[in-house]
């Protein structure tokens, strides 16, 4: 079985963000805020582009176990990622604003386009749902 390329490394978050330009720079800073809050965890970079929150063991269907983090994000040139227990907001998403979903992903391009507080409801439940599985 192919191992799992995502991982926690040694990057510091604060040159990951530092590396952002400034408008991208300031929705990633109310984002890690905003999920440290949500999970009482320090972040922690999975990789060279996604800020983790958390630590889990996680069992697929077939049996194959990981650790991954419960809640995370990544600036992307298109769009910020934000990985989430997607499934379980379904009511939350038609309040949140101009996004896209993808499998376990949540898509926006800046954090003024969306209902920052429903936002905050997502990660909290997004949370709670990652930590009961």
């Amino acid at each position: 079985m192919a191992e799992l390329k995502t991982k926690p490394t040694e990057i510091d978050v604060d040159t990951y963000l530092n590396s952002l330009d400034e408008s991208k720079k300031s929705d990633a800073k109310i984002l890690l805020q905003m999920m440290e809050e949500s999970t009482e965890e320090k972040p922690v970079m999975w990789g060279t582009s996604i800020i983790g929150f958390g630590n889990k063991k996680f069992k697929y269907a077939s049996g194959r176990i990981i650790d991954y983090f419960l809640i995370g994000f990544s600036v992307r040139k298109k769009a910020i990622t934000l990985y989430l227990s997607i499934s379980i907001n379904q009511e939350e998403f038609d309040l949140l604003g101009k996004h896209e979903k993808g499998v376990g992903c949540l898509y926006i391009k800046k954090l003024e386009d969306i209902n920052i507080d429903v936002l905050m409801d997502i990660i909290k439940k997004s949370v709670d749902a990652a930590k009961n599985l």
